[in-house]
This record gives C-alpha cells, structure tokens and sequence, in this order.
C-alpha cells in the first residue's frame, strides 16, 4: 500500500461542466500563490484528439476526454483537501464521503496521465500479443519499430486476412512462441 502522505498520488477531482479549464487555471493559481510545487505536482484534464465535419470540411478538435473531471497528483493532506475542495468550480474529490483515492497504477497507463518510456525490449520479427486497447487478445509479427513514438507496427491476422496495425509499446507483450 501506497503512503498517501509522503508520496505523490493521482487524484480525480469532479468540477461543474464546462468548469474544468477555469478550475484548472484556478488551482494553478493557488498552487503558486502558496507555494506548493512541493505538495501538487501536476494538473491535467486528459483531452483527445477528434475529427469534426462541417460543411463538408473535416477539422481536427481537441475534446475533453471525461468531461466534468480534472486529475490532480498531490502528496495528500487535510489542509490541501480544504483549499481543493473551496476552489471555485470543484465539487469535490472522487471517493467515499469526498475524500479522494489514489489512481493505481494500471488506471493511470490507461488514462495515459503519465507518459511511460519502454525501453527497445523490442526487434523486428518478435512475435507478441497485444493485452491492451482494442486489438487486444490478437498476436503478431513486429515488422516495423518507432522508439521515438514508442509505437510497434505489427502484422496480425484479421478477418481472414494479414493486416499491419499500429500499437503503442505499453499495448503489447512478447510471446514465447
């Protein structure tokens, strides 16, 4: 178990909707007003990136992910949770009663609130399985590697046919066979 009072945790906090930028920039505000880059590390709300269609002109926008949320990573306290909790815009924290509960690790890679670096355990011609995302359960073949993006292209079979798709490293696993 994670000490929640020496170490930094990711936290959800809920905010009114349409609230979450103002609630951001309002905590950003009192995390320098106070001094507290040593207490609150980090202030995200994850975004995506959508294409829209109009009038027949397709435009990239960023949306928010989970609207109505923001993710904060703290070293927690009662005192922060008091300043958190009067910002204006926020509710609250997620949790029982208000109180908040850390993230685990696997919902933070799977939020990508932090960005993890693989190192190359990786070369073209490895068979691997993917285990996460929306290929997951498939195997394939790495035919081509971007350490850089952290991304594999891997050929699978799919529908009867070999078909090259592109994954992030911390989405596959190596197989023995």
């Amino acid at each position: 178990m994670v000490d929640v009072t020496t170490t930094p945790c990711w936290y959800i906090l809920h905010t009114y909707a349409g609230y979450e930028s103002m609630v951001k920039d309002n905590l950003e505000r009192l995390i320098e007003n106070n001094n507290l880059q040593e207490m609150i590390f980090e202030v995200k709300i994850p975004m995506e990136q959508t294409i829209e269609e109009k009038n027949g002109k397709r435009k990239v926008v960023e949306r928010k992910l989970l609207p109505c949320y923001v993710f904060i990573k703290m070293i927690y306290s009662n005192q922060l949770w008091y300043w958190i909790t009067n910002t204006r815009g926020v509710t609250g924290f997620v949790g029982p009663q208000g109180r908040p509960i850390p993230l685990k690790a696997d919902e933070i890679r799977k939020m990508r609130l932090e960005s993890t670096v693989v190192e190359g355990e990786f070369a073209v011609g490895d068979k691997v399985a993917v285990d996460a995302g929306p290929l997951e359960g498939f195997e394939g073949v790495i035919t081509e590697l971007n350490d850089l993006a952290q991304k594999a292209k891997i050929n699978i079979q799919m529908f009867g046919r070999n078909t090259d798709v592109e994954v992030e490293y911390i989405q596959i696993k190596k197989t023995d066979n």
